[in-house]
């Protein structure tokens, strides 16, 4: 009884780890959304980049664009994904919308597009790889790729999710008429991808040197005591 009780405890305190990071992560997002992309017709695709041409023709708060898009998913979900990973995707989605609304009522750090898509896309992939970590989403396109997987087990969801992004950044430059808009969204979505990778895999600082000399065996001798590395030897014959 005792056991069951401390295991019980432990699995509380780990949701609600899981949710304060879901809800760190949304924050995140929502800065790089209201204070950089969103003001300067930006996006990275998924349902924001909607939401934010939405915003610009109807005047609707993209927060509350985002979450009505989101709810049939959440539906759908419901029938078709695991039970956890609905209530993460339930919280992120609420939690996205609130602070991007909450947020949009204060001036933007940059007008400059460059600026914003640089920053933007490095908050937006820390907010993303924080929930990701914990198995979590937004809702939007991680969602729907996760649906999708649901039906079609050996589909690759990171396809799908990729032609969906490149179709709404097509959006945007159509709404907005300008290809920079295109062109700088590309740049925050690269952005984005790469802070997702240095987040779950480090930062990989790896080089190759490449030592002409005919001392060949001192030299690989040297490099595995002292530095303890491997060295791969190629002998090259000079014809004369």
């Amino acid at each position: 009884m005792k056991y069951r009780k401390i295991k019980r405890r432990l699995i509380i305190k780990k949701y609600i780890i899981e949710f304060i990071k879901i809800c760190m992560g949304c924050f995140i997002m929502a800065v790089s959304t209201s204070f950089f992309l969103l003001p300067n017709q930006l996006s990275t695709g998924g349902f924001a980049g909607i939401a934010t041409v939405v915003y610009y023709i109807f005047k609707i708060p993209l927060g509350t664009t985002m979450l009505i898009l989101n709810i049939p998913l959440l539906i759908l979900g419901f029938f078709r994904v695991g039970k956890e990973f609905l209530i993460k995707s339930m919280v992120g989605t609420i939690s996205f919308s609130v602070f991007i609304d909450i947020l949009d009522k204060y001036q933007p750090f940059t007008k400059d597009r460059l600026l914003a898509c640089i920053y933007g896309g490095i908050l937006m992939g820390l907010g993303t790889a924080i929930i990701l970590r914990v198995m979590g989403s937004t809702g939007g396109t991680d969602l729907l790729s996760y649906i999708v997987k649901s039906y079609k087990k050996h589909f690759q969801t990171s396809s799908l999710i990729m032609i969906i992004d490149i179709i709404i950044v097509a959006i945007n430059v159509i709404a907005f008429k300008e290809v920079e808009v295109g062109l700088y969204s590309a740049i925050a979505i690269y952005l984005m991808g790469k802070m997702i990778d240095i987040i779950f895999e480090g930062v990989i600082f790896t080089k190759m040197m490449f030592i002409i000399s005919p001392k060949y065996k001192e030299i690989a001798n040297k490099i595995s005591k002292k530095v303890n590395r491997g060295s791969t030897r190629n002998i090259c014959k000079r014809n004369v």
